[in-house]
């Protein structure tokens, strides 16, 4: 099995990063064909997602995001691809975020 971890720091606080995780977790349902399920928390929400040959969890924190998944064998030779994806996912939604108006940019 291969595994994959990955970690993004953000700024947005608890309700942002939820929005955010949520339209991830939409994404990777409709593009991979995963199964999502939330289970929010008061500091943090779990997105639980699998499908055949995958299984992992995001955990979304008011200052961070951290994924981490199981491949299976067939899927685990796609390792780099497959992380490759999840991390250009992620970083366009939180940059996007980043973008939206009302947001003030640091002087």
């Amino acid at each position: 099995m291969a595994d994959i971890h990955i970690h993004r720091d953000h700024s947005l606080g608890l309700a942002k990063a939820r929005e955010i995780a949520w339209a991830w977790a939409e994404q990777v349902e409709a593009k991979f064909d995963m199964e999502c399920t939330v289970l929010e928390g008061k500091t943090s929400d779990t997105v639980e997602f699998t499908r055949s040959g995958v299984k992992g969890e995001l955990t979304v924190a008011a200052d961070h995001f951290e994924l981490t998944a199981k491949l299976g064998f067939l899927l685990g030779a796609f390792k780099s691809t497959i992380e490759g994806e999840v991390q250009k996912e992620l970083d366009n939604l939180l940059a996007s975020a980043d973008k939206k108006p009302g947001k003030k940019k640091p002087a």
